[in-house]
């Protein structure tokens, strides 16, 4: 559906952090002293030739409706580690469709998918996915092109994280530490990588890695806004986890703001 757009210490658990969900033996002071120092990587936004990216003063704003009714949200079971468990007083819910009050999608990853020409430099900031309460947080985010990537297990138990891109170097990490944090960057763009703990099968993430600045993901009102851009035409991409993904075409001048809404349907 094209969007509309206008001018607006279990034994089984040792064996894991030494051998990891793939099999392979693991050093976890190894794997986290690499990641304190990655190896120099070949950035995809060097190989454009289309010289330095711009940004500018345009700014895109817009929703993402939900028509129909809301399915029921999941109840999560954290029964089988009682440190996690023990760490929720509240019910934990999935966030696999989160329909907010008012009608709309959070967790819609929104991102410039034509348009945007040159080479953006990555943040040296990192981006944060931390792992709280055998939780991901944030269910869904995006990281620039050679953006670090913090990945911090906040919890007193043992989690893997297995990250599982298509186009990118797939990782599946031991942190079985509180406290542990481990650093990796991509080195191409890819809509979404995957990333899951197989000790919780519950914990899912996914990650939008994009060559540009250019990108947001609705919050509790469904709204998102994207910033900074040149005076230009572009698509917009709109990805939702079970809905798939939508377009729109938006046009936005310096200094305006357009509007780019997108609207899901139930299934």
């Amino acid at each position: 559906m094209v969007g509309r757009a206008s001018v607006r210490t279990w034994p089984w658990l040792s064996l894991l952090v030494l051998f990891g969900c793939g099999g392979q033996p693991q050093d976890v002071a190894a794997t986290d002293q690499q990641a304190k120092t990655p190896a120099p990587i070949q950035l995809a936004q060097a190989t454009t030739g289309a010289g330095a990216g711009k940004t500018g003063s345009g700014v895109i704003r817009g929703s993402a409706a939900f028509n129909g009714t809301a399915p029921a949200m999941e109840k999560i079971s954290m029964a089988a580690d009682p440190a996690c468990q023990q760490q929720h007083t509240d019910p934990v819910l999935s966030e696999a469709v989160v329909v907010n009050a008012n009608g709309t999608l959070k967790n819609v990853f929104v991102y410039v998918k034509e348009g945007a020409t040159g080479s953006y430099p990555p943040p040296a900031d990192p981006v944060t996915l931390d792992q709280h309460g055998c939780w991901y947080q944030p269910h869904i985010l995006g990281v620039q092109v050679g953006q670090p990537l913090d990945i911090v297990n906040s919890d007193p138990t043992l989690h893997n994280v297995n990250a599982k891109p298509t186009t990118n170097q797939p990782f599946n990490i031991a942190q079985p530490v509180k406290g542990m944090k481990t650093s990796k960057k991509f080195t191409k763009p890819e809509i979404m990588v995957s990333t899951k703990c197989n000790v919780h099968p519950w914990m899912q993430a996914y990650l939008g890695v994009v060559d540009h600045p250019f990108f947001a993901v609705s919050g509790a009102d469904g709204s998102f806004e994207i910033t900074g851009l040149p005076a230009g035409t572009y698509t917009l991409a709109a990805w939702h986890e079970r809905y798939g993904t939508q377009t729109a075409q938006v046009t936005v001048g310096d200094g305006e703001t357009a509007t780019a809404d997108f609207a899901f349907e139930a299934q």
